[in-house]
């Protein structure tokens, strides 16, 4: 799947180095709930493991590129949970070399184009979440349209340490533009 700038395909063996060498980056570990430290095994596991039987349980999670065969710059996902139907939740990191140039914009634009439409997976809500002070995350959704819903404390886990996080959603009914009603600072 692609918009012509960006091309969103199923993680391969091939993109092991890669998400290898991008899950190095202290902002990604910061963020993501991601083993510190993040090494081969690791990186087999989410191609090998985690993204086949996502993508096996209707669960995507699509490797980011800037061509068609390109290197890996990046992932995003649509979790499903099999007693929320109808729901999925978005996830996404975008390696450091990449940020502040639209393409995690572009890979939400398209995963929730794949996730709301009848012929992809036909949902009526994604929602994100992210831990609180996330503040690029918080921007690349909410210019999506997803509109905040609250602050769910101590609702996340981090390697060990409970966190506070941010919630928000995107009906299949909402505009795709740009969300009003989220506070200040988030």
């Amino acid at each position: 799947m692609s918009d012509g700038t960006i091309w969103l395909s199923r993680p391969a063996d091939s993109d092991i180095e890669a998400i290898i060498e991008c899950c190095q980056d202290p902002a990604i570990a910061r963020w993501v709930t991601i083993p510190v430290p993040y090494g081969r095994a690791d990186a087999e596991y989410f191609v090998r493991t985690r993204s086949a039987e996502g993508w096996a349980g209707s669960s995507p999670t699509w490797a980011i590129r800037l061509g068609e065969h390109g290197r890996l710059v990046g992932t995003v996902g649509l979790g499903v949970r099999p007693q929320d139907e109808g729901s999925a939740e978005i996830g996404y990191w975008v390696a450091a070399g990449h940020r502040r140039q639209g393409l995690m914009s572009r890979a939400i634009a398209l995963a929730c184009d794949f996730g709301f439409d009848p012929q992809g997976m036909g949902l009526t809500r994604i929602q994100w979440r992210a831990l609180v002070g996330n503040h690029p995350s918080a921007a690349a959704v909410r210019k999506h349209g997803f509109r905040y819903e609250g602050l769910s404390r101590l609702g996340s886990v981090l390697r060990g340490s409970r966190r506070d996080h941010w919630m928000a959603a995107r009906l299949r009914t909402d505009p795709p533009g740009p969300a009003d009603g989220w506070p200040a600072g988030v």
